[in-house]
Parts: structure tokens; sequence; C-alpha cells
């Protein structure tokens, strides 16, 4: 009989856990239980107007992981996910954790800043996501699902994917934007001490695949697989290949 494990799965923006669709059916045919959150603002949680600052968000982990008594979990993040995945291995010193997937991660900084020329700049988030929130949200959500792949998926699948973004809280989407923003996390990598697995596609236009390279260097327990064929969402654009290396991972 094949041992269970347990896998948290923390969402990107600004979608839910549904995303994960096409993992969680798969999962637990490899003895692995699956425990997806949907964050402050997001999906089925409650939308408040406060706590959409990493440190919160992290802390928000941690009160699941208490609350299931989870130990030995694997924690896997995409996008601000795994921002925030990165921020409470640092901020929670890994309770709970043994292992890390970091998946299209929108670390260890989603804005261009000194030292580090990678992404948007402020300014360009400021005007091409947060501004637009405010004046068309649904266009907004289109366009930016229209940069998700690399691949042309059917448009019943674009169209489900949309749905996911406009379940979310528009001023929590308006909020975590601005973490993302702002956050910055490079400190946050040298306190990661678990396995880590970076899965990452390489014609990603929203998390660089520069980001990956910047998480495989400063996590000193990590390892980088590269996606060639895939965009920021990996997860679907190599859906064979992506969950055959996150099991193999999670079970090794």
């Amino acid at each position: 009989m094949v041992s269970l494990v347990v896998c948290g799965w923390l969402h990107g923006w600004p979608v839910n856990y549904k995303m994960f669709e096409y993992q969680l059916n798969v999962l637990p045919n490899h003895g692995i239980r699956a425990i997806a959150i949907d964050f402050r603002g997001y999906g089925l949680s409650d939308k408040p107007s406060t706590g959409y600052d990493y440190d919160r968000m992290a802390d928000d982990v941690r009160a699941v992981i208490d609350d299931l008594e989870l130990k030995e979990a694997v924690l896997a993040g995409f996008s601000m996910g795994g921002a925030i995945a990165v921020h409470y291995m640092a901020r929670h010193k890994g309770h709970g954790v043994s292992k890390l997937a970091l998946l299209s991660a929108a670390a260890p900084v989603f804005t261009q800043r000194e030292g580090y020329p990678y992404g948007l700049t402020p300014e360009q988030l400021n005007e091409q996501i947060i501004e637009r929130i405010f004046a068309d949200r649904p266009k907004l959500l289109e366009t930016f699902g229209g940069m998700f792949f690399a691949k042309k998926h059917s448009q019943p699948f674009m169209d489900w994917f949309h749905t996911l973004g406009m379940e979310a809280s528009s001023y929590g989407t308006i909020r975590s934007a601005i973490a993302l923003r702002d956050e910055d996390l490079r400190g946050d990598l040298s306190s990661i001490q678990v396995p880590t697995a970076i899965l990452h596609g390489e014609k990603d236009e929203i998390c660089p695949f520069e980001f990956a390279q910047q998480m495989h260097q400063g996590i000193a327990s990590s390892q980088l697989i590269a996606f060639e064929e895939s965009g920021h969402g990996a997860f679907y654009d190599e859906l064979e290949k992506f969950n055959s290396e996150l099991i193999r991972f999670i079970q090794s």
C-alpha cells in the first residue's frame, strides 16, 4: 500500500484553488492527499477589507496547517501562492512542511528594482493591472488570462479559467496586486532548508524564467525543472510532464 502524503496547494493571483483541478483529480491515485486553500478574498474564502500583505497571508496558511495538525506536508505554491509559500517558510521557519514546490512562482520579487531587472516595473504594474482593474476588471482578466498560456487551449477551457478570476473580490484583487508590486522576498530564500522543486515555464510572460533562476540560485536545496513549451500556466501547457514531475518530487 502506498503511504499517504499530504500536499497543501496555494493558488495564484487572481484565481482560486479550482485552478488545480487537473492535478487534484490525479493525486489521490498516487497516495497523495491534497488540501487546497482559497486565500482571503478569493474563491470560497471570506473577503475582508484587510490582510492582503504577505505576512498576513502566510499567517493564514499557518492557521490552516495548525488547525489540521499537518506534519511533514509538501507545500506547493503557484505564482502569488509561490511567493507566499516562500515567505511562509521564512516567517514560520517551515513549520509543518518537509518539502516545497514552487510553481511558476512570483518570487523572489515580482517587479523590478535595484539589482533586480526582471519582470514589470512598479509603474507598469500600476498602469497595466491596478488601474485597469478600477476601469474594467473583466477586460483586464481576459487580457491577463490571454498571457497565461504558451499553447492554444479550447475556448471553453479559457472561458472557465476566466470565471475563476471573476469569483474573487475586486478589492482583494487590487490589494494583493499591490502586495505583488511591493513585496521583496530576496532575503527569505536563504531561510529555506527543505528540499525544493522549482517548476517554471521557459516562455512565461508573467513571471519570467529569470525568476526561477534567481530562486534556484538563492535556495541551497533546490532543483530547477524547466518546461520548454510552457508559459505561466505550465500546469496545463505541459500537463502530463507537470503532473509527472510534481508527483515524482512529492514521493521522492
